[in-house]
């Protein structure tokens, strides 16, 4: 599946790629299509556990035009249905070193994340917002909110927050 604007979000995530071309090679040669690319420098990924990070993200789509990039990792599947492990939300650089927040892991500086090419389904990890190319991040304010109105979501529903 091809997404318009696919291009653009390559060369914005490439920006960061020690070796753009390295990066572009991986995407297209490695069996399961994904490629390592470093947090800290135009983004970090804040990372959700499933349940709340699916409603965090039902919220911000409520909120907002279009949230900043997403991705997610495959778990099990349910009932026909895939149900994801976790969620990466993409916000500014340096917000992983400041947060505070139990259960949320953060990638920042010095860490590096598993990237599938934009518009591309890959063996463990999908987009479920594919970069804009432009830059858009979500805003971390913001998602702190969506976080908490999400929270109390999956408690009123006698949900699992993990």
């Amino acid at each position: 599946m091809t997404i318009p604007g696919d291009k653009t979000a390559v060369e914005w995530l490439v920006s960061v790629a020690p070796d753009p071309d390295a990066c572009r090679w991986e995407w297209e040669r490695n069996p399961l299509g994904v490629a390592l690319l470093p947090a800290g420098r135009r983004w970090d990924v804040l990372i959700l556990p499933g349940e709340l990070g699916h409603t965090t993200l039902d919220v911000l789509n409520a909120l907002l035009d279009r949230p900043g990039p997403v991705l997610a990792d495959f778990g099990a599947t349910r009932r026909s249905r895939t149900v994801f492990g976790r969620l990466g939300f993409f916000v500014p650089p340096g917000t992983a070193s400041r947060w505070i927040g139990s259960g949320v892991r953060g990638a920042g500086h010095g860490t590096w994340i598993v990237v599938p090419y934009p518009g591309r389904a890959t063996g463990g990890v999908r987009w479920l917002v594919v970069p804009d190319g432009q830059g858009t991040l979500t805003d971390p304010a913001v998602l702190e909110l969506a976080m908490h109105e999400a929270a109390a979501r999956v408690v009123g529903r006698g949900g699992r927050k993990s």
